[in-house]
């Protein structure tokens, strides 16, 4: 049976993970660019790959959109072998910096000068940009208020709640899960980024696969923890 106090219980999720870990500081980038560089590459392998691959641009001097453009295609499938699935990634690359010229002058803040779900919508309709690598642009790159899904979002809430999910989500579902948490914590860009960050640490140090209970912040709150949820992964 779903707790009616969602809203409340969640907001106390970020609110101890905040006091236990702080700001995490994600994502990581020196400029909004790199991040939205980094959303792109980190699809389907770890973030070590992916800031071997960075770096390999860094040293080029490649971390801008016309660079990107301009440099020949074996090259920058050279440069980002790190983060596997080069030949696709360097395409996607390619296409998400000609995007971002030819709409936004070039720059990832400038996401935020149209309405929020035309930018999602036409970030969607870049090669390679899925829903995920465009929320975590328009969130952690031009700091707009959209809440991030992952796997790690979706592990998290279904311990949490005990198997069971609120009405309207559908499990697997990326816009229902989105849609029902941003309705339920009506947060701001900051809110938002932190709760995703938050989440992602506390999936890679407790909630992993083989879950860390015992020493999970959230075991007294979180009915997989208690041991009342459906432990089945």
């Amino acid at each position: 049976m779903l707790r009616a106090s969602i809203r409340k219980e969640l907001l106390m999720v970020h609110s101890i993970l905040f006091s236990r870990c702080g700001d995490p500081g994600w994502w990581p980038g020196d400029t909004p660019f790199e991040v939205a560089v980094g959303a792109v590459l980190t699809q389907n392998t770890s973030w070590d790959n992916v800031e071997r691959a960075i770096h390999n641009l860094k040293m080029k001097d490649l971390i801008s959109p016309d660079r990107i453009v301009e440099t020949p295609d074996e090259e920058l499938v050279r440069l980002i072998r790190p983060a596997g699935f080069f030949n696709q990634k360097s395409v996607y690359l390619k296409e998400f910096s000609r995007f971002l010229s030819d709409r936004f002058s070039g720059r990832v803040e400038n996401l935020g000068s149209v309405p929020l779900e035309r930018a999602r919508e036409e970030l969607l309709s870049v090669k390679g940009i899925g829903k995920e690598t465009a929320d975590s642009i328009l969130c952690y790159g031009a700091s707009l208020p959209v809440l991030v899904i992952d796997a790690y979002t979706w592990r998290f809430l279904e311990r949490f709640l005990g198997g069971s999910f609120p009405e309207g989500v559908r499990k697997g579902d990326y816009d229902s899960l989105q849609s029902f948490l941003m309705g339920e914590l009506s947060g701001d860009a900051l809110f938002y980024n932190r709760f995703h960050a938050l989440l992602v640490l506390l999936s890679k140090d407790h909630c992993r696969k083989t879950p860390a209970c015992g020493s999970c912040p959230l075991s007294a709150i979180c009915s997989f923890g208690m041991g009342v949820g459906n432990r089945t992964k």
